[in-house]
């Protein structure tokens, strides 16, 4: 007998009994349903949860900072230069970079704010994600700014002296249009407007021009880990920065005994970009090794999965119970349709149908319930599934969290499709091997 034969007369068998094949394969839909939704909900926290990671810190950085102690007898452990490009050669690094911070004041009209121009590498700066300008190039030989979309709250207005947290007004500073008037010697300029009476006068210090490259994507209020920062190339701000003070130490950077700087200059931090979240953990350990303090989202993050993982875990056994319960009716249905074609199967043996032919019959009949089951239960699932985001995503987003928390992907779906037709299928098993069994002629004299 062909398998298509087989097939149709299945089909017809499963028509004859509309009432019994709906009620099976309704259970078939509400257990593939409840295993859909509640899997999709442990994907949705685990993938909120990594998003909510990542607007703080790239999941494959590593933040470095200098141990400037290491005990009395220990030598101060620097981030310097040398030190970085030994980090670049650890396995598994893509780049390492040193981070200038240095602070400066900004003008531009009537507005001023104090600013952190963060000197970063060109393979940092080319990372960023830029929504208005461009990146600057490593052929500049002027400095120019990438500005985070959110830098605007740094300044407040001069003649009122608020800032954009006394009135929530955004000020009226326009970054990419206009330069910003920017003033390196900080301490010169409070001495020379500050001065009290028989102190020495000071002269101003010099303002420098700076135009802006480009700004971070995202709108006013949008945060993420660059958003509040103003990014250089740092060998130019390092320029810049020798010009201004020559010999002179250079706030915020390290002097020897004698109050003399360093020939080099010493970062407070460094970042290390790692090509694989995979090896994140495994540089991290190689980092700490070396004496230096690190932190990445990746240590924060692992603990959070596992959690996650037993979430999911059990979500899924929930739905999984739903599902065995539509076995066991798959099952209830395939014995009764046994019990009521026994002079059926009998006719078919004696005819000489393969054994194999009747057990395969059966089993089409679990599978295409399991098959329509798990389809519907799918449509079912992305409703339920809409439903929760709809109504559900206004309460997180109450708690300040932005999202879908019920996420199929479509290898959810097939899986799920598969997984439903396998249940159907083992579920038919046994009552498709007693028919292979039923004695030809004690099933013909069946009434």
């Amino acid at each position: 007998m062909r398998f298509l034969d087989l097939l149709v007369m299945s089909v017809n068998n499963l028509r004859r009994r509309k009432m019994r094949t709906v009620l099976t394969v309704l259970g078939v839909i509400i257990g593939t349903a409840s295993i859909v939704v509640m899997v999709s909900l442990g994907i949705g926290l685990k993938e909120m949860t990594m998003e909510q990671y990542a607007q703080y810190g790239k999941l494959t950085s590593i933040e470095i900072y200098g141990e400037y102690y290491g005990g009395q007898d220990a030598d101060p452990l620097y981030l310097t230069d040398d030190v970085v490009e030994e980090f670049s050669r650890i396995p598994h690094v893509k780049y390492a970079t040193p981070i200038l911070d240095y602070y400066v004041i900004a003008k531009q009209g009537v507005y001023e704010g104090n600013l952190s121009l963060k000197g970063v590498s060109q393979e940092y700066l080319n990372d960023l994600d830029i929504g208005e300008g461009e990146l600057p190039s490593s052929s500049d030989t002027e400095m120019r700014l990438v500005v985070g979309n959110m830098v605007y709250r740094q300044f407040r207005n001069t003649k009122t002296n608020e800032y954009y947290w006394d009135n929530m007004v955004k000020p009226d500073v326009d970054f990419m249009n206009k330069p910003l008037f920017v003033i390196f010697d900080t301490d010169a300029y409070y001495q020379s407007r500050y001065a009290q009476d028989g102190e020495n006068k000071v002269s101003p210090p010099k303002k420098y021009m700076l135009k802006t490259a480009g700004m971070i994507a995202g709108g006013e209020e949008d945060y993420n880990e660059n958003s509040s920062g103003v990014y250089v190339n740092i060998e130019l701000l390092k320029a810049q920065l020798k010009k201004i003070f020559r010999k002179n130490p250079i706030p915020g950077q390290q002097t020897n005994k004698k109050g003399k700087p360093y020939n080099y200059f010493i970062y407070d931090q460094a970042m290390v970009m790692v090509d694989d979240m995979e090896y994140v953990t495994e540089v991290q350990n190689v980092l700490n090794e070396m004496g230096f303090q690190t932190y990445s989202q990746m240590q924060w993050l692992e603990q959070s999965q596992q959690q996650q993982e037993m979430v999911q875990a059990v979500l899924g056994g929930i739905g999984a119970v739903s599902l065995f319960v539509a076995a066991i009716g798959i099952a209830n249905t395939m014995m009764m349709s046994i019990y009521e074609r026994t002079k059926e199967i009998g006719v078919m043996k004696v005819l000489g149908c393969p054994m194999g032919n009747i057990r395969t019959m059966f089993l089409i009949e679990a599978g295409f319930i399991g098959l329509m089951g798990g389809v519907i239960g799918i449509v079912l699932s992305y409703t339920i599934s809409y439903v929760i985001n709809h109504f559900g995503g206004v309460g997180m987003l109450m708690m300040g969290i932005e999202g879908n928390i019920s996420r199929i992907p479509l290898w959810l779906s097939g899986m799920a499709i598969v997984f439903a037709i396998f249940v159907g299928m083992i579920a038919g098993l046994f009552p498709a091997l007693r028919a292979m069994k039923l004695s030809p002629l004690a099933a013909i004299r069946n009434d």
